[in-house]
């Protein structure tokens, strides 16, 4: 887990998610939904930016809420759908 901060966090997650979608042969290009969890929602335009290096101009969908928690004391996670 890092604790770098709430973008260090969010660069570790997107790192994690494209890491998965290596593993299925498939990239952040076939990412076309995403939701992100916050535990604080003023943290979303530092988030959003990271977000936009790592999905450029043609970022998928996505959706942002504020939870009461998340997993292990994380301040972010991201889901996603992507379709080959």
């Amino acid at each position: 887990m890092i604790s770098d901060g709430i973008e260090g966090e969010t660069e570790r997650v997107l790192e994690n998610l494209a890491a998965v979608l290596l593993a299925a042969d498939m990239s952040l290009n076939h990412v076309v939904h995403c939701r992100v969890y916050l535990t604080d929602i003023n943290d979303y335009g530092q988030v959003n930016e990271i977000y936009a290096r790592y999905f450029g101009e043609n970022s998928p969908a996505r959706e942002a809420m504020q939870v009461a928690a998340l997993p292990r004391g994380a301040r972010v996670e991201i889901s996603c759908v992507a379709v080959r």
